[in-house]
C-alpha cells in the first residue's frame, strides 16, 4: 500500500490508536500532520512526520490546524479523524446533560468541523480521502450507552453525506466500526476483560491505509466494521 508523496493529516494522532495508524501511514510514505493537543514532533522519529498542536473543538480552531497544515505541506490529500472518548454506565433515563452533550462535542461535531475545514480544497483540486472511526456501537447499540451509541450513530451519517455530496469532485468518504480496541487505555479500564478478543489497532491502521490509497478509490460511503473476537 503506497501512500509516497501524499500529505494526510490526522487527528488524535499520539492516542491509544493513533500510534498505530499515524505509524501505519508513515511507514505507506506519507507525509504526515498530526494533530492533537499535547503532541510533539519527537512522538515520531520519522522525517516526514510534523506534528501541529491544537484543538479542533470550534469551527475556527479546525480551519486554523487546515490552514497550517496546507502552509506546511500546499494541500491534505487524506483526512484521517480518530479524536473521540467514551463515556456509559447508565440508562437514557439516568444520562444527565454534560455527558450527552460531551459525547454529541467530542464525537460528531468534532468531526463536522475538521470535515468542513477540509472539504473546499479537495474540492477544488477534485481528489481527497476522508476516513473516520466510528463505532460497532454505531450499528449495534446496547443498554447504557445511549450517549455514546448515538453520537456515533451520527457520525456514521455525517460521513455517508460528505460521500454522497462529493462523489463527483474525486473524493471519497468511508467510516470503519471496530469493537473494543486493545489499547493501554482500554485494558486500563477494563482490567476484568478478556482482551485476545479485542481488535488490533495495527488492523484498523492498516484497513485506513488501504482506503487512503488509490486502489480503494470506488469505496465510498462505507461503514466497515473490524470486530475481532466479538463478531
Amino acid at each position: 500500500m503506497n501512500l509516497t508523496n501524499k500529505v494526510a493529516l490526522i487527528t488524535g494522532a499520539n492516542g491509544g490508536l493513533g500510534m498505530a495508524v499515524t505509524t501505519a501511514f508513515l511507514e505507506a510514505g506519507a507525509q504526515v500532520a498530526g494533530v492533537s493537543p499535547k503532541i510533539q514532533d519527537a512522538d515520531f522519529s520519522h522525517p516526514n512526520f510534523k506534528a501541529f498542536p491544537g484543538e479542533i473543538a470550534s469551527g475556527a480552531s479546525a480551519q486554523a490546524v487546515c490552514s497550517a497544515v496546507v502552509a506546511k505541506f500546499g494541500r491534505i490529500d487524506v483526512l484521517v479523524h480518530l479524536v473521540g472518548a467514551f463515556k456509559g454506565g447508565k440508562p437514557i433515563a439516568e444520562t444527565d446533560d454534560d455527558t450527552f452533550r460531551g459525547m454529541l462535542d467530542t464525537n460528531l461535531v468534532a468531526a463536522f468541523y475538521i470535515v468542513r475545514a477540509v472539504l473546499p480544497d479537495m474540492r477544488t483540486r477534485g481528489s481527497g480521502r476522508i476516513l473516520a472511526i466510528g463505532s460497532k456501537a454505531a450499528v449495534e447499540p446496547v443498554a447504557k450507552v445511549g450517549a455514546y451509541a448515538a453520537s456515533k450513530a451520527a457520525l456514521v451519517s455525517l460521513v455517508r453525506t460528505v460521500a454522497i455530496e462529493n462523489k463527483d469532485r474525486g473524493i471519497t468518504a468511508n467510516i470503519v466500526l471496530p469493537g473494543t480496541m486493545d489499547t493501554p487505555g482500554n485494558r486500563a479500564a477494563m482490567p476484568g476483560a478478556d482482551p485476545s478478543k479485542w481488535v488490533h489497532p495495527s488492523q484498523v491502521a492498516s484497513m485506513l491505509v488501504h482506503l487512503a490509497t488509490d486502489e480503494a478509490s470506488q469505496i465510498s460511503g462505507a461503514a466497515i466494521p473490524v470486530l475481532g473476537g466479538e463478531l
